[in-house]
């Protein structure tokens, strides 16, 4: 009596499957969930605060007009996002997090074994992280930004006011940016430690340090840095020593198209 052999045919590997099996990944960091916790609340709670004190000062600014929208250093936009850097810095972090940490277990072997190809890898963990993040931070934002204005009263700023819906959407574009330039930086430097302080530097550090080594007649290249184009992006008026927002929007882009581009390169061409 003969026996027939059931063979399970391949699953085919798809840009949809793999993507499943990254954000299966993302969740089971034990780190997801706490550290955008603790980026969404950096960046309400100090927000709030920052639009508490704001509140004390409403009655005028330095050019005796009341404050609004765009009014420099009293925009109650800007006062009740006082948080982004913080959360900034975390959204990164969880970034590279989810990258370098493969590379410190070993996991990357059992990745890029299943996904041959290896790019479809990189490309899902940018989509599953920047669904996610952007979510998070808008939420985060809008809530910032609304209880903020709500403390500051008849000082302060409404989503219909200009350019106030672009600074508080732009601001969750520029955080959920962060991360996935952590998720390049990690990818090329494969180490967690490494990646998070190259991001603290180019994020924080860049501008100053640019700010004291370059003479004065190349101070208009400031603008260029990363911090400070997308800080253009995010203001609810321009600046004259700054970018237009939408420039500044694809400068900051550009930054992370580069880094990316080159940890992609470096994942298709070199041993893991």
């Amino acid at each position: 009596m003969s026996t027939v052999a059931l063979t399970r045919p391949p699953i085919r590997v798809t840009q949809a499957r793999v993507t499943r099996s990254e954000w299966i990944k993302f969740w089971s960091l034990r780190s997801t969930v706490a550290t955008m916790v603790v980026a969404a609340a950096l960046l309400i709670g100090i927000g709030l605060l920052a639009a508490s004190i704001f509140t004390g000062d409403t009655s005028t600014t330095t050019t005796g007009a009341p404050p609004g929208p765009g009014s420099g250093a009293s925009d109650p936009v800007s006062a009740s996002l006082a948080g982004v850097t913080f959360a900034q810095l975390v959204f990164g972090a969880l970034g590279v997090l989810f990258m370098a940490s493969e590379y410190g277990t070993g996991q990357i072997r059992s990745s890029l074994a299943a996904v041959p190809k290896r790019l479809p890898v990189l490309w899902a963990k940018i989509t599953v992280f920047a669904a996610v993040v952007f979510t998070v931070a808008f939420a985060a934002t809008a809530i910032a930004f609304t209880g903020g204005q709500a403390i500051i009263g008849d000082g302060g700023a409404s989503w219909s006011d200009p350019g106030v819906a672009r600074a508080v959407i732009g601001t969750a574009v520029v955080l959920t940016g962060s991360g996935i330039l952590g998720i390049g930086l990690g990818s090329l430097l494969r180490s967690t430690p490494a990646a998070i302080s190259t991001l603290f530097g180019v994020l924080f550090l860049l501008t100053g340090v640019a700010e004291l080594l370059l003479p004065d007649g190349w101070s208009t290249a400031l603008q260029y840095l990363p911090s400070n184009a997308s800080s253009a992006f995010t203001a609810v008026t321009q600046q004259t020593d700054a970018l237009t927002p939408w420039a500044g929007l694809a400068v900051f882009l550009g930054y992370l198209a580069a880094v990316i581009g080159a940890a992609a390169w470096r994942l298709k061409h070199s041993d893991v």
